[in-house]
């Protein structure tokens, strides 16, 4: 049915719930998979000079490249174990839906499969919900794992 399943995760308990459920509908489908974390765009603030502000994103990248190596060599152990053909891709500084549905684009994934922090109301207002962005836009199917 699927062939290709995107599975993005940002390392938490409840990213794991998606990642645990897109690795056994990938295994039951054949289908491969792709596991992608991204981070976000770290804010700015007037005043800064534009040196510090650049070693501060300097390290910023540094911290969040190494925390998306670690949480994507993690979920792809999971794909090997269970024996389904995963690659891994880090998106940086986007926002996480526009890096999904990209994402979705460039590598022909048929379904996405993701965990949904369950926020509602005033929460999720202020919050915003990068789940229901990625329902709202996506041109292929889409499981939320609660």
């Amino acid at each position: 049915m699927y062939k290709s399943i995107l599975i993005p995760t940002d390392g938490s308990e409840f990213a794991a719930k998606g990642v645990e459920t897109g690795l056994s509908l990938a295994r039951s489908f054949g289908a491969k998979v792709t596991l992608l974390m991204v981070s976000e765009p770290l804010p700015t603030y007037v005043g800064l000079e534009a040196t510090a502000m650049s070693a501060i994103f300097v390290d910023y990248d540094k911290i969040q490249a190494e925390s998306a190596a670690a949480v994507l060599a993690a979920a792809k152990r999971k794909a090997d174990d269970l024996g389904v053909a995963a690659e891994t891709h880090y998106v940086s500084r986007s926002q996480p839906a526009d890096a999904i549905l990209a994402t979705v684009k460039t590598h022909g994934n048929d379904l996405i499969v993701m965990a949904s922090h369950g926020r509602r109301g005033v929460r999720r207002l202020i919050l915003g919900s990068q789940t229901a962005e990625v329902l709202a836009q996506s041109t292929v199917p889409v499981l939320v794992v609660r």
